[in-house]
């Protein structure tokens, strides 16, 4: 089991309305640990400029710094717009400092409308973080969120990116997928990439998507584990309803040598919860974009927020990395296909609702103690006995305790909630002892013991 905390500082990166380049919103962080700190590449999402694009804003990329990991400074636009194919925006930065230099993967809009031909995956490159010196146009296709594997693997260079995820009717579903290459400039080649798309699924990861209107994408750089690589990606329900649309976060762990390989996945571990999740320029989003680990051996994964912020949280390695060990025991509890075992039956005590049971096996039989309520909302205890703890063999026609204390017994509205709830049971010795909540309608419940 795991719990993953966000970070009490959040959000850790905010639009600053006296910088129109980052005016309206900072979001969609990349995060690089270096030896002094941690350095921050960001989207920023400016004052709309009629007289350059149509559109409601600008994208360009940022980058700040913060010793702490926490508090940033020093923040500048290092990308901007300068090709026809990046010239409506430049989004969603996937930054590896990968042999000797750094290379920022991000999502190019080429054209407005935005659209399956105009989204793209482009490169800069750079010595220095605040200094990309050149760049370049990565996919002829529709595709975002790529990030460089941080080390050659099998002497390749790895790229995993999101192929297809504006959908058409061509190609109507997302694949993650792999790109391998010996050199850096394989990539830049428009012939390697329509040889490698003609046979996209030779190179796509398994299907991670668990239902024909969710959506998956790329989130942070893999993370090399003892155990395989850590990927931290996007999960999102009912992509194509946005009443029903849920933004999640996912990990999975992907084979060693064989990154193509899923191994083991989790179900969703953050989804928008906070204020700064839930409100701003599109509410109800958490996107992860890096995944770093710090001191301590947490895992922090750096995430957007309602596209406006830039927010981080954390987890034990250790623990999320047990999570995702195939090896590890099966779910201890599995539901009894016969449930329910109890209903509520006639005229009487426990003609309402029957529920919050308890047992105790005492010599071989399996007793259940239950809430049972009538009509008029008293609860008393009721009995129930099993030879296997699901199959019942005799249930008692009248319960087994009632109210019997003035602490317990109504005083309230006639149709309000009173009695005996909720029990517990436990043998010590050659006494059984019950604890149960007392509750008269009118004071706060209490807790007993018979």
């Amino acid at each position: 089991m795991f719990v993953i905390r966000r970070e009490p500082h959040n959000p850790i990166l905010a639009p600053q309305r006296e910088r129109p380049w980052e005016a309206r919103a900072t979001y969609n962080p990349s995060a690089v640990r270096t030896e002094d700190g941690v350095r921050l590449f960001y989207r920023a999402f400016g004052d709309p400029d009629a007289l350059q694009t149509p559109m409601a804003g600008l994208s360009t990329i940022g980058t700040a710094f913060a010793e702490d990991g926490v508090h940033f400074h020093s923040r500048q636009q290092v990308i901007a717009p300068e090709e026809q194919w990046d010239i409506f925006g430049c989004e969603d930065p996937r930054v590896t400092f990968f042999e000797g230099r750094w290379y920022c993967f991000y999502t190019a809009l080429g054209g407005y409308p935005f659209g399956p031909d105009n989204i793209k995956i482009a490169v800069a490159i750079g010595d220095t973080p605040d200094n990309f010196t050149e760049r370049h146009l990565i996919t002829p296709f529709n595709a975002k969120a790529a990030t460089l594997f941080p080390e050659r693997i099998d002497g390749d260079i790895v790229l995993l990116l999101t192929a297809h995820t504006d959908w058409t009717s061509e190609h109507p579903r997302p694949t993650i997928a792999l790109a391998r290459a010996k050199r850096m400039e394989d990539f830049f080649d428009p012939d390697y990439w329509n040889r490698w798309h003609a046979i996209l699924a030779d190179h796509a990861l398994p299907e991670m998507r668990r239902g024909d209107d969710d959506h998956v994408e790329v989130g942070a750089s893999p993370l090399l584990t003892p155990h395989g690589w850590l990927l931290i990606y996007s999960y999102i329900q009912n992509y194509y309803d946005e009443r029903k649309r849920i933004f999640s976060i996912e990990a999975a762990l992907l084979d060693r040598d064989d990154p193509q390989k899923l191994i083991s996945r989790t179900e969703s571990i953050l989804v928008p919860q906070e204020f700064y999740e839930a409100y701003g320029l599109v509410p109800n989003i958490v996107f992860p974009t890096s995944a770093t680990v710090g001191e301590g051996g947490l895992l922090d994964i750096w995430y957007g927020a309602a596209d406006t912020v830039c927010a981080k949280a954390s987890v034990k390695l250790h623990d999320l990395m047990r999570a995702l060990d195939p090896d590890r025991p099966a779910r201890t509890f599995i539901r009894a296909p016969q449930n329910p075992i109890l209903t509520a039956r006639g005229k009487g005590f426990e003609s309402r609702d029957v529920f919050n049971a308890a047992a105790i096996d005492l010599n071989g039989s399996v007793y259940i103690l239950y809430r049972a309520m009538d009509q008029a909302d008293t609860s008393t205890i009721g009995l129930a006995v099993s030879s296997d703890g699901i199959a019942i063999d005799e249930r008692l026609s009248e319960p087994i305790y009632v109210p019997r204390a003035d602490f317990e017994a109504k005083r309230g509205n006639p149709a309000g909630n009173s009695g005996c709830e909720d029990p517990r049971i436990v043998r010590i010795g050659d006494m059984l002892h019950m604890t149960y909540t007392a509750y008269d309608g009118v004071h706060s419940p209490a807790g007993a013991i018979s």
